[in-house]
């Protein structure tokens, strides 16, 4: 039986993990999916508030758009995921985004994370572990040997990495040897924006008094994306409190990249509170520091 190791549990290593099972019978192939955090989304990431796991907020990808020209090809995920109710279209009005001629939009009802797990789900039998942050990868026999940052390290047949490209870059072992010049500098020279996301989470009951769901801002240094994010989603309800969700400029993003990070958080916050100046004291408050972002 061949083991086949899929380094990152985001869109990119779950869909990978469900086409492999099905294509290859679990007696001919095991799948095993490691990520370094301690749950599965990656970019898609949908966060729980700290006083009330119901109250949710996506501060990762924000919808999902469909192109004209990949939709054929694609048809037979999106026919999936709305079938089993992971998307649903995006009916609400998003004030400044750009409008693309063919294209359609879609939201996830249980959160952005929600397509991954599907993915996941689907590939019931493969073994996913969280907190394996991969450091280095050697060939041993003819299998590679994958080391994690506690010092263990397994042996597989296949390894596939989906994790952004740096973090490639900077794994140890024969890997290093392996990638040559071409593919080096092919490699170091993709580039990626980096950002930073708020989430607001609010008790169940408050108002949000804001005349829009989502929006884009042209000209704003620091906040380029507001979004009531449980209205964006549709899933208002009496018994579940708002969230709001905000991304940063990819130039506030790559200036205060090394700041801390809850110095960072407040002036977010400062800016957020200027945009929406009667916005209400929020339960709880996450900052995401995504530096590769896209």
């Amino acid at each position: 039986m061949a083991r086949i190791l899929i380094v990152g549990a985001g869109l990119t290593g779950s869909l990978c993990a469900a086409l492999l099972r099905a294509e290859f019978p679990q007696r001919l192939l095991r799948v095993v999916v490691w990520d370094k955090a301690q749950g599965a989304g990656g970019r898609m990431t949908t966060s729980r508030s700290a006083h009330d796991p119901k109250c949710t907020a996506d501060l990762g990808a924000q919808y999902i758009t469909r192109m004209p020209d990949i939709a054929k090809e694609h048809q037979s995920f999106y026919e999936d995921l709305l079938a089993h109710g992971v998307l649903k279209p995006l009916t609400t009005p998003i004030e400044g985004m750009m409008v693309k001629e063919g294209a359609e939009n879609f939201v996830t009802p249980q959160g952005i994370s929600s397509i991954v797990k599907h993915y996941l789900n689907k590939a019931a039998d493969v073994d996913v572990f969280y907190n394996h942050h991969v450091t280095q990868i050697c060939l041993k026999d003819g299998k590679w040997e994958v080391g994690i940052s506690t010092g263990s390290s397994h042996h597989f047949d296949i390894v596939i990495l989906t994790i952004p490209v740096p973090q490639i870059l900077h794994l140890q072992g024969d890997i290093a040897n392996i990638i040559n010049q071409c593919w080096r500098q092919q490699l170091e020279s993709v580039s990626y924006s980096s950002r930073y996301a708020l989430g607001l989470f609010y008790e169940a009951g408050t108002q949000l008094d804001v005349p829009w769901v989502a929006q884009y801002i042209s000209n704003n240094p620091c906040i380029c994306f507001i979004s009531i994010d449980n209205k964006k989603r549709d899933i208002e309800s009496p018994d579940i409190g708002p969230s709001v969700v905000a991304h940063t400029t990819v130039s506030f993003g790559t200036e205060y990249l090394e700041w801390d990070k809850e110095k960072v958080q407040q002036l977010i916050v400062d800016e957020l509170k200027a945009t929406i100046p009667h916005l209400p004291e929020p339960a709880s408050i996450k900052c995401q520091r995504w530096k590769y972002s896209q």
